[in-house]
């Protein structure tokens, strides 16, 4: 029987990586994260069937008063840790998961969690009980949903963001070894099949979401996202059908495109350069200035 210390890793607002290092998140960005954290992530941790987590999120040093006052209260309760850092070193990681848990158990098992998703409430149930040996794997829940502007997709994803390493505490890589593409390179991976995970949420302020998938009823996963689906229409059988026909191999069509193109990307750029393109993508020409900056 093994015993299981399970942490959620959150980056919030910390700094870009590669040359955009020091940029914050422009005021604006904050408030709508904030909201997004709010209404999809924060219910859905809260919800887990198997409270044995715990949850550090990471935010800016200089994050603005008005946040460090809305984080408050969660942390009192000990939904999460917040944690205030500009970097996160293995070391330092290492340490605050060494802190946040018991470490005491056979097995760590760390989770990537971004703070604009949410998860099935049945999510760590489901990859806790998947931990059945003693060497380091990757785990993922295959599938999962996207909600977007036109209601919600069922999705297919061996290698989504939603990665979890489980591990013995011996040297751990943990969940943020590499990017959750690349996991499977480096380690065994599990693929846990199954009803819906996780909940992706496409929006105006992410750059590498976008919907994917098959249009889908959203009544029979309510239950597994409560409150999270209730704003999603009913697409009917048309909407279904048309989905099937003609909009959903448009979308594989485009996917493929872009998954060619994300590869010749990371073959030229290197991982650096990717991420200093995502950084660039991302970051705001309006930031909030670091303190001593001009």
């Amino acid at each position: 029987m093994f015993t299981i210390d399970h942490v959620f890793l959150t980056r919030f607002n910390l700094p870009s990586g590669g040359s955009e290092a020091r940029i914050r998140a422009s005021e604006n960005w904050l408030v709508n994260r904030w909201g997004l954290f709010e209404q999809y992530c924060v219910p859905s941790v809260d919800a887990q069937t198997n409270p044995n987590f715990r949850w550090i999120i990471y935010f800016d040093p200089e994050s603005p008063e008005w946040l460090k006052a809305a984080i408050a209260p969660y942390a009192e309760r000990g939904l999460f840790t917040p944690i205030y850092r500009a970097e996160v070193p293995y070391a330092e990681l290492l340490a605050d998961v060494r802190k946040v848990s018991s470490a005491a158990a056979n097995m760590l098992v760390t989770t990537n969690l971004d703070n604009d998703d949410g998860l099935a409430v049945d999510f760590v149930e489901r990859v806790q009980s998947a931990v059945t040996f003693s060497d380091r794997r990757a785990l993922y829940l295959v599938n999962g949903l996207i909600k977007g502007p036109g209601g919600v997709y069922l999705r297919k994803d061996p290698d989504n963001a939603f990665c979890s390493v489980a591990e013995p505490w011996d040297q751990p890589k943990m969940c943020w070894a590499d990017w959750h593409l690349m996991l499977r390179q480096t380690m065994p991976v599990v693929e846990i099949k199954g009803a819906p995970g996780w909940l992706q949420v496409v929006h105006g302020e992410n750059v590498s979401n976008r919907v994917r998938g098959r249009l889908t009823s959203p009544a029979p996963w309510a239950s597994l996202f409560p409150g999270a689906l209730t704003n999603v229409p009913e697409p009917g059988t048309w909407g279904i059908a048309r989905d099937r026909l003609i909009v959903s191999p448009l979308r594989w069509l485009r996917d493929a495109g872009r998954a060619t193109a994300r590869r010749m990307a990371i073959a030229v750029l290197g991982k650096d350069g990717m991420q200093r393109l995502k950084a660039r993508l991302q970051s705001s020409e309006w930031v909030y200035p670091r303190k001593g900056a001009s």
